[in-house]
C-alpha cells in the first residue's frame, strides 16, 4: 500500500506546515555593496585588474543577479575602479535589467559576434594599461575560460578562487539568519516526513511529500534534493536508482533541502520504522557519537580536518575503517554551505584552513556497511565568535531522533 502527497495524513501535515513560512528578508543592497568593496580591496592586493563573474552562485552573491548558466556567455565583469559591467546577449537585455539589484552598465553581444573577445577589449581599456590581469570566476565553463585566453596577448587570464572564496566562506549575520531559518524548516519537514510514513509506502511518494512541504513551508521552491532509501540501500550515501517500499523495522534515512532566498539547507535523518535492533542501536549511537565528537573539535583556529579526524577517531576505535575503508566513514566529514550546497570550507582531511568565525559548514560523518545498512546525522554549524554553534538540534536518540 502507498499513499501520495494526497492521503489525509500528508494534507494534514502539509496545511500544518503553511504555518511556519519564514519572513526572513532577503540580502540588503548595503550587504552587496559591502561585498564588491571587499572583493575590490582583495584584487588591488593580488593585483588583478578586473573580475569576470559568469551566470553562477557568485554572481548572485556579489550583485543579487540570478541568472543560469547556457552556450552563450551571460555574466558581469567588476573592474578594480569599482565599474560593474553586466554582458549579455542582445536579445536578453530586458530581462536581465528586470533581474538586477546592483545598477551596472551593459556590455551586449550579437549571435555572430564573439563575446569573449568583447570582455577582454573592455577589460584591457579600463586598466589603461597594455596589460592586464582578469581573475575568472572558478565555476566559468571552459569554453568561456578558453576564449577569454585566446581574446588577446595582452590578458592574462587567472583563476579567481581565492579571491571569491575569500569573501564568501565567511557569511554575514544576515546570511546567517537566512541558513538558519532555512535549516529549521527544512528541520519541520523533516518531522512532517516521519509522521507520514506507513508500511508499504514508497520512496517516490516520500519524495512528492518533500516538494510539496517545502513549497507549502515558504522555501523558494521545490526541494533542491530528496534523498530517500530505506533498509539496505541506506547504505549507500547518495542514494539507488531504483525505488523501494517501507518494511517494517527498516532503517530509514532521509536527506534533503531546499533554498530560502538562494541559501541553503541540508539535513539527514536516519532512525528505524518499527523497533531497533541491537545493530542498529549500535551503528546509530556510535554515529551519534561521531557526530558531536566531530562538533567539539570544530574551534577557533583548528584546521578544517580536525573535526574530520574526530569523527574518524571514534569510528576507527570502535573497530570501524580505517580511513574510507567501509564499513566505516567513506566520505568527507563535512562542506560549507550557503548558496550552493556544497562550497567551502570542505572539512576533510588534509585541509589545513583555520576555522573562523563566520564558517559554516556540515557535520555528517556518515558509517556505512553495505548490504546492511547505514547511518547518516547531518546537522550544520557554524563558528562563532566564541566557537562553534549548532543551526539545528542535533537527533537525541534513535528512538526520538527528533
Amino acid at each position: 500500500m502507498t499513499i501520495g502527497i494526497g492521503g489525509s495524513s500528508a494534507a494534514i501535515e502539509l496545511a500544518k506546515l503553511k504555518s511556519v513560512r519564514s519572513k526572513a528578508a532577503p540580502i540588503q543592497m548595503n550587504e552587496y555593496l559591502s561585498r564588491l568593496h571587499k572583493v575590490r580591496s582583495l584584487m588591488l592586493a593580488s593585483g588583478i585588474d578586473a573580475l569576470y563573474l559568469d551566470a553562477t552562485s557568485s554572481l548572485r552573491y556579489f550583485t543579487g543577479m540570478q541568472c543560469y548558466s547556457s552556450e552563450r556567455l551571460h555574466g558581469a565583469i567588476l573592474t578594480l575602479s569599482g565599474d560593474l559591467i553586466y554582458v549579455c546577449p542582445t536579445f536578453e537585455e530586458q530581462k536581465t535589467k528586470a533581474a538586477m539589484v546592483v545598477e551596472g552598465d551593459f556590455l551586449l553581444w550579437e549571435e555572430h559576434e564573439n563575446p569573449m573577445t568583447a570582455v577582454a577589449k573592455a577589460v584591457l581599456i579600463r586598466s589603461k594599461a597594455n596589460t592586464a590581469q582578469l581573475a575568472v570566476d572558478p565555476q566559468t565553463p571552459f569554453f568561456i575560460v578558453d576564449g577569454l585566453q585566446k581574446a588577446s596577448s595582452k590578458l592574462a587570464v587567472v583563476n579567481a578562487d581565492s579571491l571569491i572564496w575569500s569573501c564568501r566562506q565567511i557569511k554575514s549575520q544576515a546570511e546567517i539568519l537566512l541558513l538558519t531559518q532555512a535549516k529549521a524548516i527544512t528541520l519541520t519537514v523533516q518531522q512532517s516526513v516521519a509522521r507520514i510514513l506507513e508500511l508499504g509506502i514508497d520512496t517516490r511518494d516520500v519524495q512528492s511529500f518533500l516538494d510539496a512541504a517545502h513549497i507549502a513551508s515558504g522555501m523558494d521552491g521545490r526541494s533542491t534534493f530528496k534523498i530517500v532509501l530505506f533498509g539496505e540501500p541506506t547504505a549507500y550515501p547518495h542514494g539507488v536508482s531504483y525505488p523501494q517500499t517501507l518494511a517494517e523495522n527498516d532503517m530509514v534515512l532521509i536527506d534533503t533541502g531546499a533554498t530560502l532566498h538562494g541559501y541553503n539547507s541540508d539535513i539527514t535523518r536516519s532512525y528505524v520504522f518499527g523497533e531497533p535492533n541491537a545493530r542498529q542501536r549500535e551503528i546509530w549511537s556510535l554515529e551519534h557519537a561521531a557526530q558531536q565528537a566531530a562538533f567539539n573539535a570544530a574551534q577557533i583556529g583548528a584546521a578544517c580536518s580536525a573535526p574530520d579526524d574526530a569523527a574518524r577517531a571514534v569510528i576507527e576505535a570502535a573497530g570501524y575503517g580505517p580511513d574510507y575503508q567501509v564499513p566505516g566513514l567513506p566520505h568527507r566529514t563535512g562542506h560549507g554551505v550557503g548558496l550552493d550546497v556544497h562550497e567551502h570550507p570542505y572539512i576533510v582531511k588534509g585541509n589545513e584552513l583555520p576555522l573562523a568565525p563566520g564558517m559554516c559548514f556540515s557535520i555528517e560523518p556518515m558509517i556505512c556497511s553495505y548490504g546492511e545498512f547505514g547511518v547518516r546525522l547531518e546537522d550544520h554549524a557554524y563558528i562563532s565568535d566564541s566557537g562553534p554553534c549548532w543551526f539545528t538540534e542535533p537527533s537525541k536518540s534513535i528512538d526520538s531522533p527528533f
